[in-house]
C-alpha cells in the first residue's frame, strides 16, 4: 500500500498516511488491527461513510470533500458503529483516537497529501 505525508499550512501533520484507494484496500481498512499507532493514519477515498464493526480500537474521522477541506470531524469512534461524512464528503481520514489534539486538525482546515519519498503533492 503507497504511503503519503498529510500537510497542512504547509507544514508536516502526519508522517505516515496509507493510502486507501483501490477497492480491496478500502475493503480492509483497518481491520484485524490492534493498533494503527500515533503519528499514522489511513486515507480511504473515494470513501463517503465508513463502519466500525470487529475494529479493536477507537477512531477519530476527518472526512474531507473533493478539494481536500475538512467537511466533518467525529472523535473518539467506539467499534460498532456506523459514520457518514454527510454532504460533500469524498474521503476519510482515519487516526487511531486521542493522539492528534484538536487544534491540530479542525472542520474546513484545508489539507494536502504528499508522496513520502519526494514529498510532491498527489492530485
Amino acid at each position: 500500500m503507497k504511503t503519503a505525508i498529510l500537510k497542512r499550512d504547509g507544514e508536516d501533520l502526519i508522517e505516515i498516511v496509507e493510502l486507501a484507494v483501490g477497492l480491496r484496500d478500502r475493503m480492509v481498512g483497518l481491520l484485524g488491527r490492534r493498533s494503527l499507532g500515533p503519528g499514522r493514519a489511513m486515507h480511504l477515498s473515494p470513501c463517503n461513510c465508513i463502519h466500525t464493526f470487529f475494529m479493536r480500537f477507537n477512531l477519530d474521522l476527518f472526512f474531507l470533500d473533493e478539494s481536500q477541506r475538512v467537511v466533518r470531524v467525529v472523535r473518539d469512534v467506539r467499534p460498532n458503529r456506523i459514520v457518514a461524512g454527510g454532504a460533500g464528503a469524498r474521503s476519510v481520514l482515519e487516526l487511531e483516537s486521542g493522539w492528534l489534539p484538536p487544534a491540530a486538525l479542525r472542520l474546513w482546515d484545508q489539507v494536502e497529501f504528499c508522496d513520502s519519498l519526494t514529498a510532491e503533492r498527489l492530485s
